[in-house]
């Protein structure tokens, strides 16, 4: 990240069902990393402009608008361009900014719960009364699968790398517990789960754990593949698929958000009610200064970020 640098460029124009957004705040996540190193499955062209999501106000119209104002608060989500001043966006892809959430809450909310929620309802068809393990669960979409676990009405083990990334996970829904790197992952679960399994596995991590963690499904359950944050793509065993009679389901939200629009924008009505009613929370652990975004992106690389960290823009 220290490569990058802060250059000023002409301003974006709206093209037609466009519009101008004037961001405040900007959330980093884990595709943002892999972006800079080359490395993600949708690799923007050089040079460009991180980011892909933020929270500001509408300052353009371009032709073609509707029920949209200058004026407005929103969320966008531009497959680049948010760690930046104005940034251009579909009119059709907006999201309301909750009344009374902060620019940089609100910044944090629509990539991370619509990841969560989309796998947890779509990929896993998550049922009240079971039981959800959450790997790295005090990451940004680790906490907000906790508190959605806890809001559809199931028991949620969170397990997290640090004591201190456990308490955040407490303080967020969940009700019990692991430390896996300092006792074993398996023995842990299958003592709190009294040998039964787990109903569903929510995998943003990877690496050693995900085949720990398909080991203790319960037959029937579902391992939800969400990313790989430990940078190992884990290789798991097809037989223990067989064997245990369960399902991998591929999380990949950014995809099914374009290919089912009318699912996806039902999905934000639901979370949105979620936040009104007080269900959820938003965690935003760090805000950095704009000229400070090496250090947000240092913080998330290295996965000592509790929720989102954010980049605050200089208008703000």
């Amino acid at each position: 990240p220290e490569a990058l640098t802060i250059d000023e460029v002409p301003d974006p124009r709206p093209g037609e069902g466009e519009i101008i957004v004037d961001v405040r705040a900007a959330s980093l996540n884990f595709p943002d990393v892999l972006m800079i190193q080359g490395k993600y499955q949708r690799q923007p062209d050089m040079p460009f402009v991180p980011g892909c999501e933020a929270a500001g106000v509408v300052s353009e119209l371009g032709s073609g608008v509707r029920d949209i104002s200058i004026g407005d608060r929103v969320i966008v989500l531009p497959p680049t361009g948010a760690f930046a001043e104005k940034v251009v966006a579909s009119a059709d892809s907006l999201i309301p900014a909750p009344d009374g959430m902060s620019f940089p809450a609100a910044s944090s909310i629509a990539l991370t719960y619509g990841t969560s929620y989309h796998a947890l309802k779509q990929g896993a068809a998550l049922r009240p009364g079971e039981t959800l393990l959450v790997l790295g669960a005090a990451g940004g979409v680790g906490l907000a699968a906790v508190q959605l676990g806890k809001a559809m009405g199931v028991t949620v083990i969170a397990a997290a790398s640090t004591d201190e990334k456990l308490a955040a996970a407490r303080a967020s829904g969940a009700d019990m517990t692991v430390n896996y790197a300092a006792k074993s992952l398996r023995d842990e679960v299958k003592a709190l789960t009294g040998g039964r399994g787990i109903d569903v596995v929510y995998d943003p991590v990877g690496g050693d754990y995900a085949e720990a963690a398909l080991r203790l499904l319960a037959p029937d359950g579902r391992f939800l593949a969400v990313g790989f944050a430990t940078g190992e793509i884990p290789k798991i065993p097809l037989n223990l698929v067989l064997l245990k009679r369960c399902r991998i389901v591929g999380v990949f939200w950014g995809a099914w958000r374009k290919d089912n629009p009318s699912a996806s924008r039902a999905n934000y009505r639901t979370l949105m009610e979620m936040f009104d009613s007080k269900n959820l929370e938003p965690v935003v652990s760090q805000e950095f200064a704009f000229e400070d975004f090496a250090s947000a992106f240092r913080m998330l690389a290295e996965r000592r970020a509790i929720g989102k960290v954010v980049i605050k823009m200089p208008t703000a």
